[in-house]
C-alpha cells in the first residue's frame, strides 16, 4: 500500500508486510498489547506506558508527535525514523501508532487495515465501559455498549477467551465506518452528511437516479464518446447511502467511494491526514459540478442541485465609507459559516479556561470591522480610496446551517501553525433573527431603510429563522496528529461515532468535547 494515487486501481491492495506478519506471528502481537491498551473517558483509545519503558524515540529521544510502538520488539520511532527500524531490524515491519492505537506499515509508511486489531481494541473500550449500580441491587454491572449488528455481536477477547454481548442499538442507519487510514477525518464528515436528513431523503429514494446514470455511462463507454472518464462521485455516495441504511450494523468499509474520491480530488489523494473542513467543502464542490449542467440556475445562490438546495445560503456584505456615508453591498453564495473564536473576553469555566460561545462568535462575525490603513477601498461618491467600515450579514439562511470554527491558526510571517484550544459552548436550539441582513439593517438604520431594501424584510420572513442541532463534528489531540470524532443526535439521544466505533454518550461527553463543525436542521414553519 502506497501514497501514491492510481487512478486505474478498483479495490485497496492488502498490505504485503502485514500479511507477512500476520503468517508469522498470529495474533500473539495483538494478545500482548492489548492489555497495554487505554481507554480515555471520551471513549479515546491509546497505548499506555509499558513496563520499563517510556514513549520516546530510540534514535532521537524525541517524545512529541506521532509515535509508533514496534509489534516484535517494541521499540519506539518517530515518524521520521519508523522506515529505518525494519532496515536494521529485519522483519520488524508493523507498529501501532502511540496516540492513536491504530496499525502502522513502517515500510511503506501508512497506516493499515487489519479488522482482527480493530476488535481487540474495541473488545477492550467494551470491557472498559464504566461500572455502574444495578437498580435496587448491591451489585455493579457495565453500561451497556451499542450493538453493531442486528442480534448482537459476539467477539471473543484475544488470549483470555471472555465474550461481549453488546446489546441492540435502535437507530436506523448507525454504523460504523472502518478507518482505511487516516481517513477520520472524511469519516466524521460522512456520518454528519448521511444523517442530513434532506440529503438522506434524497440519496434513499434514488433521485440522483443512480441506476439511470450507471446505464447511461455504459453507452457512452460503448459508443466510445468520453476517453478517461472519471467514476459518477454522486452513484458512489448513493452506495454509501444504501449500505449504511440496510440495516447491516458491523462497521463498513467505504473502500469504493474513497477510490472514487481519490480520482476526483487529486489533490487530496494519499493516506496523508485530511482537513474535515476541506473536505466537506470539496465533496460539495463535486457533488455541484456533477449535477450543476443540467440545471438552470436564476441568480446568486440559486443553484437547484441537491447540495446547494441543502447548504447553500446568501451573505451580505456592506463597506461604508468614513467620510461620506456611501455604502457598496455585496451577496455571496456560501455552504457554511467560518466562525473566529472569541477573543480573550471569552467566558471563564470553572478551571478558568477560556470558553467561547456560539453565540458570541456569531456577534464577532456580524460586528462593524473598521478596515485598516492597508484596505482602503474605492468610494464611488468620493472617487478616492477611503477608510470604510465592513459589516457582514445573514441574507438568506440554508435548509442546513454548518458553521466551521477556525481552531487552527497559521503564521506565514513567523512560519508556525497552532491549535486553538478554547471550548466552544453551542446550544441546541439556534434562533438565527439576530443576525439576518434584515435585523442588522434595522439596527444600523432603523426602519426607514427598508423603503429602500424591502427585499431583506422579504428574504428574513421566507424561511424559519430557528434551528435545531443534529451533528457535531471534534477534532482532539495536536495539529500534526490529531483524530476527527462525529456525534450524532438522533431521537434526543447522543451517538458517538468514532470510526467503526459507535457508543452512547451522555450530552455531556458532547459539550466538554472540542468542536470543529456543528450541523443544524431548519425548524418547520415560522
Amino acid at each position: 500500500m502506497t501514497s501514491t494515487r492510481n487512478p486505474s486501481f478498483a479495490n485497496p491492495d492488502p498490505c504485503s508486510h502485514l500479511a507477512e506478519y500476520r503468517q508469522t506471528h498470529g495474533l500473539k502481537g495483538y494478545s500482548s498489547l492489548q492489555a497495554h491498551l487505554r481507554t480515555a473517558p471520551s471513549g479515546r483509545t491509546a497505548i499506555g506506558k509499558l513496563p520499563s519503558l517510556i514513549h520516546r524515540c530510540a534514535l532521537c529521544s524525541l517524545s512529541r508527535g506521532r509515535l509508533y510502538l514496534c509489534l516484535i520488539c517494541s521499540s519506539v520511532s518517530c515518524s521520521d525514523h519508523a522506515a529505518a527500524h525494519p532496515r536494521s531490524n529485519p522483519g520488524h515491519d508493523i507498529a501501532v501508532d502511540v496516540d492513536r492505537a491504530e496499525l502502522f506499515c513502517c515500510r511503506c509508511a501508512d497506516q493499515v487495515y487489519d479488522p482482527d486489531f480493530d476488535i481487540a481494541v474495541m473488545v477492550k473500550q467494551i470491557v472498559k465501559l464504566p461500572e455502574r449500580r444495578a437498580s435496587g441491587r448491591g451489585r455493579k454491572r457495565r453500561a451497556d455498549p451499542v450493538n453493531f449488528k442486528d442480534g448482537g455481536l459476539r467477539e471473543e477477547c484475544f488470549g483470555a477467551g471472555r465474550v461481549v454481548k453488546i446489546q441492540p442499538c435502535h437507530p436506523w442507519g448507525l454504523r460504523g465506518l472502518n478507518n482505511l487510514g487516516s481517513t477520520c477525518s472524511m469519516n466524521s464528515v460522512l456520518q454528519a452528511l448521511l444523517h442530513t436528513p434532506p440529503l438522506k431523503d434524497y440519496f434513499l429514494s434514488d433521485r440522483h437516479g443512480r441506476e439511470f446514470c450507471c446505464r447511461g455511462r455504459r453507452r457512452t463507454r460503448r459508443r466510445g464518446m468520453v476517453s478517461g472518464e472519471l467514476p459518477c462521485l454522486a452513484c458512489d455516495v448513493a452506495g454509501v447511502f444504501s449500505e449504511v441504511f440496510s440495516g447491516d450494523r458491523t462497521p463498513y468499509s467505504p473502500a469504493r467511494f474513497l477510490y472514487s474520491w481519490w480520482q476526483h480530488s487529486s489533490d487530496l489523494a494519499g493516506y496523508e491526514q485530511q482537513d474535515a473542513h476541506e473536505f466537506f467543502i470539496a465533496m460539495l464542490d463535486r457533488i455541484h459540478e456533477k449535477e450543476q449542467p443540467d440545471l438552470q440556475n436564476r441568480g446568486v445562490g440559486d443553484c437547484h442541485c441537491i447540495a446547494h438546495r441543502v447548504f447553500s445560503g446568501v451573505l451580505r456584505s456592506d463597506v461604508t465609507c468614513s467620510v461620506c456615508g456611501f455604502t457598496s453591498t455585496t451577496y455571496d453564495p456560501c455552504v457554511d459559516l467560518s466562525l473566529d473564536l472569541e477573543p480573550c473576553c471569552g467566558v471563564k469555566s470553572n478551571d478558568n479556561s477560556r470558553i467561547s460561545t456560539l453565540m458570541g462568535c456569531l456577534d464577532l462575525f456580524t460586528r462593524p470591522e473598521k478596515l485598516g490603513s492597508d484596505q482602503k477601498l474605492y468610494c464611488q461618491h468620493c472617487e478616492v480610496r477611503q477608510d470604510s467600515v465592513k459589516q457582514m450579514s445573514i441574507r438568506r439562511l440554508p435548509y442546513v446551517l454548518c458553521f466551521h470554527v477556525k481552531r487552527f491558526e497559521h503564521s506565514l510571517i513567523r512560519r508556525t501553525s497552532k491549535k486553538i484550544d478554547q471550548n466552544l459552548q453551542f446550544p441546541f436550539s439556534l434562533g438565527m433573527m439576530p443576525y439576518l441582513s434584515s435585523s442588522i439593517i434595522r439596527n444600523r438604520f432603523g426602519n426607514r431603510i427598508f423603503a429602500f431594501e424591502g427585499d431583506e424584510s422579504d428574504m428574513s420572513s421566507e424561511f424559519s429563522s430557528e434551528f435545531e442541532v443534529f451533528a457535531v463534528i471534534t477534532h482532539s489531540g495536536r495539529l500534526e496528529s490529531g483524530h476527527y470524532v462525529t456525534y450524532l443526535r438522533l431521537r434526543d439521544q447522543w451517538y458517538k461515532c468514532d470510526d467503526a466505533w459507535i457508543t452512547q454518550v451522555t450530552e455531556g461527553v458532547v459539550r466538554a468535547s472540542q468542536v470543529y463543525m456543528v450541523y443544524y436542521l431548519q425548524k418547520h414553519g415560522k
